[in-house]
């Protein structure tokens, strides 16, 4: 099979449409299978990027649970929010397509009914937790409790989010239902078991047959193997999801686990139907290569689960390889979507309009490719301005201003050749290879340095023969010069193209280069002699702290106010005799005088009416309330409180203040005007 026949099905992880899309997504699965794409088109092979968003599951009824929508409301709203960021981020999906759909549906109920048929299933009555309040079965992410390996109190009954283990609700110490937080019980339900234990030689055969897998990738997968795997249901108690098709299954749907790798399928079907294509040639060719993009919390799926699945059923190719990454953390920090702690990616489009590709560039750079990597806004900036606009702007803005300067914008025709411009020409040659190199092998950070190096060879270029300097002494010198700087400029159009490809787009189109493959690239004749560029405009323009500063504060207030939501109302003190509170003599009285004490920044005098005589007292509350604003107030106050010093002045009584779980203080005022001296009781 030659090259520009090779067929690839490319998928990237179905992402639950209960959310938007973030960072961490972008740089774990969805950059670089776009990157790994656009290079296999470049290269003339027969691509299906394959996409959508998984739309059942408990995470979806949870979601709608909370915002008291029904799942069909939440999954609608994300899936086109998602889909347009994707769209507007420049990630290239052939098709990005969702569960929801019947054809869908249809697809995974026909694979499970052709697993059943051949005997693949084990039926099984077990004990399952149960909310008696909410009269409902619990799935994994409906309960929650302590992580038996970190003691985590609130880890979810398939994983705990923490410490990264995957559980089942069993596991879990004192759980507890995220329904109504009763403690489950046990109660006997029916469900249908993929016997992964007896198929594990078969599995295991499979994964040893591709020790070229990252490590991280086979080395979890040699540590499911070897603990040993067991049966896992392939049906869950839901009302949510689809359907189970045998008879008398009411309230049981397909695990979501089951259906979700399905739509890579089944989404790829859709995409043949609506461009003229036979689906099977990227399902059933031995052929095709099939690869699949994920984040390392889906490895045992698209390893294990879902090449079994597909062994059962018999007539489907299995995945050549999984080149998943780790995870992508924020500023230090382990991203959230309950904490809100995370980029935005929508958010980042409206607040970085045609920058695109600076954050592609900066998560790129920090791949988490073998182990957990961190963005930070201050190393996003850096990215930018020293490397984008210092290397790879600067070279092709040099470029075009000195050809415009000196040849009215034309390609300048390449004269006799020096050993330097030959040698630099035979660098130039290497540059496809090497970066396609890095590519194939899923070395996606190397493959973007071997690019900005190829920018760095034309500053360095530029920088040796000094054109500007030479064009006084010798003109047709720098006719070569230029001629190979821009050349070298044309190979960086093409060859960043899976990387910043709008970037690439507007250097083609500013250079003329029409497109061509990536065989073509590396050569010094892409831009003919004669050929009219256009103006200098920059690729990329400079980032100021103060944008930056404005992503950082909006983190910390995101963080602050997670917190503050988090907090639980204090403790109640002990019980105290109706005599004691009847001790109190709380009393209205109205402000007359405020100041604001020299040497305090805490503390505020007052002067009270409180309807026998006007009283002094002192309140620490300078930092909620100026002394202007309290004037007329009418405040409560404990009336018979002990007389106390502070700062040599005499306080007689106390304001009472509510405290808000962000430290702010209210005061307790009655509803409307009341006398001077009224009682609280």
């Amino acid at each position: 099979m030659t090259e520009t026949q090779q067929k690839y099905t490319v998928t990237a992880a179905l992402i639950y449409a209960n959310g938007p899309i973030h960072i961490g997504h972008l740089a774990g699965c969805y950059i670089p299978a776009d990157i790994y794409v656009r290079y296999l088109r470049s290269k003339g092979a027969d691509v299906a990027f394959i996409s959508g968003t998984d739309e059942h599951g408990v995470p979806i009824t949870v979601k709608a649970r909370k915002e008291g929508k029904t799942p069909q409301q939440v999954v609608d709203f994300y899936y086109e929010q998602i889909k347009k960021s994707f769209t507007d981020f420049g990630i290239s999906f052939d098709i990005y397509s969702r569960t929801s759909n019947q054809s869908h549906h249809k697809v995974s109920q026909e694979i499970f009914t052709t697993m059943y048929n051949k005997g693949y299933f084990d039926e099984e009555v077990s004990e399952q937790y149960f909310d008696e309040v909410a009269q409902q079965f619990l799935a994994d992410r409906y309960i929650v409790g302590e992580c038996p390996t970190c003691a985590n109190p609130n880890a979810y009954g398939d994983q705990c989010e923490k410490c990264g283990s995957t559980l089942s609700p069993t596991e879990l110490k004192n759980p507890r239902s995220t329904l109504s937080g009763s403690k489950p019980v046990m109660k006997s339900t029916k469900n249908w078991y993929l016997p992964l234990d007896r198929m594990q030689p078969e599995i295991e055969k499979y994964v040893n047959s591709h020790k070229e897998w990252k490590t991280n990738v086979f080395g979890q997968c040699q540590s499911w193997l070897k603990d040993g795997l067991r049966p896992r249901a392939m049906t869950r108690d839901l009302d949510w999801g689809i359907s189970v098709p045998l008879p008398d299954t009411d309230g049981k749907v397909l695990y979501v686990w089951f259906d979700a790798p399905i739509g890579y399928i089944t989404f790829t079907q859709e995409w043949a139907a609506q461009n003229g294509k036979n689906w099977e040639d990227y399902w059933k060719n031995e052929d095709t290569k099939l690869v699949h993009f994920i984040g390392k919390d889906n490895i045992v799926f698209h390893c294990i689960i879902f090449p079994a699945m597909l062994m059962a059923e018999g007539s489907y190719i299995l995945p050549d390889n999984v080149p998943a990454q780790e995870f992508m953390n924020l500023e230090g920090d382990k991203i959230s979507t309950s904490r809100n702690w995370a980029v935005w990616l929508h958010e980042y489009l409206e607040e970085f309009p045609n920058k695109q590709d600076v954050l592609r560039y900066a998560l790129s750079a920090n791949m988490p490719e073998s182990k957990d990597n961190d963005f930070t806004w201050k190393d996003f900036q850096t990215k930018n301005n020293s490397e984008l606009v210092a290397i790879y702007g600067n070279f092709v803005n040099r470029a075009v201003v000195l050809t415009h300067k000196f040849f009215e914008g034309k390609v300048p025709a390449r004269g006799e050749l020096t050993d330097y411009d030959k040698e630099t020409l035979a660098t130039l040659a290497e540059f496809p290879s090497k970066i396609g190199d890095s590519v194939e092998n899923y070395r996606f950070r190397e493959a973007l340095a071997n690019m900005m190096d190829l920018a760095r060879l034309g500053n360095k270029y530029l920088a040796e023969t000094e054109p500007w300097k030479v064009i006084k002494e010798d003109p047709a010198r720098v006719e070569t010069i230029m001629n190979i700087a821009l050349q070298i400029a044309a190979n960086l159009a093409i060859l960043s193209e899976p990387f910043l490809p709008f970037t690439s787009e507007k250097l083609r189109t500013q250079l003329g280069v029409s497109s061509v493959t990536w065989s073509e690239a590396g050569g010094a004749d892409l831009l003919a002699t004669g050929t009219q560029i256009g103006e200098a405009s920059l690729l990329f323009e400079k980032i100021e702290d103060d944008v930056i500063e404005k992503q950082v504060k909006k983190l910390q207030e995101s963080k602050r106010l997670n917190e503050l939501e988090n907090m639980k109302v204090p403790a109640l003190k002990e019980n105290i005799q109706f005599d004691d509170f009847a001790k109190l003599d709380i009393r209205i009285g109205t402000i007359l005088e405020a100041e604001k004490l020299p040497k305090s920044d805490k503390l505020l005098k007052f002067l009270i009416d409180d309807g026998f005589e006007k009283r002094t007292i002192l309140s620490g509350i300078a930092k909620h309330y100026s002394p202007e604003e309290m004037i007329g107030k009418q405040v409560t106050f404990i009336a018979n409180l002990a007389p106390r010093k502070i700062m040599g002045i005499e306080s007689n009584g106390m304001i009472l203040m509510a405290e808000d779980r962000d430290g702010s203080l209210a005061l307790l005022q009655p509803n409307k005007k009341v006398w001077n001296g009224g009682t609280v009781s």
